[in-house]
């Protein structure tokens, strides 16, 4: 993909540029990999060197390295509006992007939006692009509005916590195709060319017939924020949001989703079936909220191959974040960007480089966007999400929110399923009730330390 820009047009043709962003060719995007192409006609408004205006919703510390990340990609570009429910997330933020990028940041006070309806204030900015990187819970919401408004868009993965979440994505992305928006997804793997090259490799049949794969997400685990006594217990869920599902979806949504997402890739697809196991072990302090610290699924694809999944937050024990591949006639070390022959001998490596995907996905698209051409990643980035949903459900319960732990769950119903872990449109204050509450005497009951109530195999639980 080139970042070379396009030759600027004659001022009759600039005032055409605010319509090009409504028009355009609707291009996929798929492993790197670019589908279809453009004519010169197509093509003739595309950005070039012209300003892209960037609007970053979600100031925390992955929103302000994504808007860092499409600041450093080649061409003009602006960040003009930023927007956060915490006002002090924001003003850190704008501080370090402002001394990173002193020319291209241009936020004033009046473009500072604080807030539940932050979004849509940033969204109804004079952007052309905004990036939505706040708690993953949100993102269905904040990407319909984006698409609604006709702003393209990169989003952080996951892109929803639940069934009903990943519904109203996928439905929004039928919006955002008929409009030739660009989506792109913060599955930043898929534009690394370590990974490209090795599952292209696997896909050409380098190891033979894939029969099982194995993906890894297992480290010592991740900060807590303490209770403050001034916050409401939405604000303090808010602030601790990686423990609580509605926000995250469990670790296994928000970190894992990684690793079974290049399975997935490399499945052409999401699996058809799971079942697994998983609880909490270490997690027991009162910071933990109500999510669990390893999982453990049997993921079976339509093919009939199988992956074992395993993520786990827990310290001291043997840790990777890694995705492997075997096949009639070797084995591959996908992350490491190796192929082994049925000896077990080094058939072929990757090599060094290739590897910094949160710039690659930054560069990719803003290059495409200047050419003239929309990526669009909504259906790997719902579907990975799904399936790691799919995951999570698997382990809590085994059964939709039914009794009876241990069952085998299939892709299509979990989907399908009704279970919403919160009403984010309904959101409108920290002074507002949290979907989640404190439950003493569940607590009690199935874990002495932990002020919530902790899903459990084999009972009736939300999942």
């Amino acid at each position: 993909m080139s970042n070379k820009e396009s030759k600027k047009k004659p001022d009759a043709a600039q005032t055409s540029r605010r319509d090009f962003i409504k028009t355009g060719s609707s291009m996929l995007v798929a492993g790197g990999a670019i589908a279809g192409s453009l004519s010169i006609a197509q093509s003739a408004h595309a950005f070039g060197s012209d300003q892209i205006k960037i609007g970053l919703v979600g100031c925390g510390g992955r929103g302000t390295g994504a808007a860092d990340q499409a600041m450093n990609t080649e061409g003009e570009t602006k960040l003009v509006a930023m927007g956060d429910v915490f006002e002090d997330r924001l003003s850190q933020s704008l501080r370090s992007l402002s001394s990173r990028h002193a020319k291209k940041v241009d936020v004033p006070a009046d473009r500072q939006f604080v807030g539940f309806d932050a979004f849509k204030k940033v969204i109804d900015s004079d952007i052309d692009l905004v990036i939505l990187a706040t708690s993953p819970g949100f993102r269905p919401l904040h990407f319909e509005t984006a698409v609604n408004a006709g702003k393209h868009i990169f989003m952080e993965k996951p892109v929803g916590t639940d069934a009903p979440g990943i519904r109203r994505v996928l439905e929004a992305n039928k919006i955002a195709k008929e409009k030739n928006l660009a989506v792109a997804v913060g599955l930043q793997r898929h534009h690394e060319k370590a990974y490209i090259e090795t599952i292209n490799r696997l896909k050409d049949g380098a190891i033979g017939d894939i029969i099982f794969c194995r993906a890894y997400w297992n480290s010592g685990g991740v900060w807590t924020r303490n209770r403050n006594a001034s916050q409401t217990e939405l604000e303090y869920q808010m602030r601790n949001w990686y423990y609580f599902n509605w926000l995250c979806g469990d670790h296994i949504v928000e970190q894992h989703i990684h690793n079974i997402d290049v399975i997935n890739w490399l499945m052409d697809g999401p699996p058809e079936t799971a079942e697994g196991q998983g609880g909490r072990q270490v997690r027991k302090g009162a910071d933990h909220g109500e999510i669990y610290d390893h999982h453990m699924i049997e993921f079976t694809y339509p093919n009939g191959v199988k992956m074992l999944s395993s993520c786990r937050h827990i310290p001291g024990c043997w840790n990777s974040v890694s995705e492997h591949a075997h096949g009639s006639r070797g084995y591959a070390d996908i992350s490491g960007g190796k192929i082994y022959d049925a000896k077990g001998d080094l058939a072929w490596s990757y090599g060094q480089g290739g590897r910094n995907g949160h710039q690659e996905e930054h560069h990719d698209l803003f290059a495409l966007l200047r050419n003239g051409e929309r990526p669009n990643e909504v259906e790997y980035g719902a579907h990975s999400t799904m399936t790691a949903i799919f995951g999570r459900m698997a382990t809590y319960s085994g059964g939709h929110g039914a009794k009876g732990g241990g069952r085998v769950l299939n892709y299509k119903d979990a989907l399908n399923s009704d279970i919403a872990l919160a009403d984010f449109d309904k959101l409108t204050s920290m002074e507002d009730e949290a979907p989640v509450k404190p439950n003493p005497e569940g607590a009690k009951k199935q874990l002495e330390q932990s002020p919530y109530l902790v899903p459990m195999p084999g009972e009736s639980v939300t999942i």
